[in-house]
């Protein structure tokens, strides 16, 4: 070996260091963050067990009980309760002392929580969680301005976030931007739910079963409102709905397609995945079961499509 290697091989060694100095300190820089969610973000448990993202239970009220949602009842259970007859189930927010005691147990556990609510049009979730952080700075509650799996859009953009190493501050004031970006529909099979529950009339309900009308409920501006209605058997309707969806302008450049459905016979919800793929070019990032608080509202065979717009 010649002298002159030695200094040269000092060189080597002296970068190497440094470089696992400054992998090391930016590792320690990065902030422990917990996601958390309402359970109406309808993910599979698979993704929110791989991202530790913990679930707030809504409340479900059926036959004169109280229960929480995926904990204490599924939607079968809504189900086998409509169909022997029994009043359609109602949901309540999650309350205050409920995000009080998740904040209190995370937020000293890690740096920050940014907790992901239901839309605040659709329940008071949002509102109270807003309370019960206002005693934990670290704590940031974030209005999903969605339901369901495009809620769960939100939950997956922040955990991408937060797994990227931005601040909570950062990633809160990131989707606040992102929310009007989620795409988020579903094709209802029939309106009996929606009649049950008062938010449907007899006469409207009776004209939709006569025309075999199959109504998309779509949100926009953090609203549902009433797209497109559809005519004829079901199947046929969810290949129209589904060109619909990914074949205009909003879907042109459509990432992270969520295809979640209710109760809905398995050749359906893979007729709509294959369509979905030979549309994008992608085949559906996931296809999670919608959870208690779209049961209650949609009822059984029901399909939805949920995408972010880039």
């Amino acid at each position: 070996m010649q002298p002159h290697e030695f200094p040269r091989c000092g060189h080597f060694f002296a970068a190497r260091i440094s470089l696992c100095v400054r992998l090391l300190l930016e590792e320690l820089l990065i902030m422990n963050i917990k996601i958390t969610s309402d359970s109406t973000c309808d993910l599979t448990r698979d993704y929110l067990d791989a991202h530790g993202v913990d679930i707030l239970p809504l409340y479900i009220n059926l036959g004169g009980k109280s229960y929480r949602d995926s904990v204490d009842i599924v939607p079968e259970d809504i189900y086998r309760h409509v169909s022997a007859g029994g009043d359609i189930s109602k949901t309540a927010a999650v309350n205050v002392e409920d995000y009080e005691a998740c904040f209190s147990r995370y937020s000293t556990q890690y740096d920050a929580v940014v907790h992901i609510n239901l839309g605040a049009e659709f329940s008071s979730c949002h509102q109270n969680a807003r309370i019960a952080a206002e005693a934990y700075p670290n704590v940031y509650p974030v209005d999903s301005c969605n339901l369901s799996s495009g809620h769960g859009q939100v939950v997956m953009e922040a955990v991408a976030l937060a797994e990227a190493g931005l601040e909570p501050a950062e990633i809160a004031a990131r989707l606040q931007s992102f929310v009007s970006r989620v795409d988020a529909s579903f094709l209802l099979n029939q309106l009996e739910y929606l009649h049950l529950g008062g938010r449907c009339s007899t006469v409207a309900a009776l004209g939709a079963n006569l025309l075999k009308l199959k109504p998309c409920i779509e949100v926009q501006d953090g609203k549902m409102r009433v797209g497109k209605k559809y005519r004829g058997a079901y199947e046929k309707a969810l290949l129209e709905y589904t060109r619909d969806r990914l074949s205009g302008p909003q879907a042109r450049n459509a990432r992270r397609i969520l295809v979640v459905s209710t109760a809905c016979p398995p050749e359906l919800v893979d007729m709509v995945c294959a369509e979905v793929e030979r549309l994008t070019g992608q085949a559906p990032t996931a296809r999670p079961l919608a959870g208690c608080t779209i049961a209650s509202h949609c009822g059984p065979s029901t399909i939805g499509i949920m995408f972010v717009q880039d």
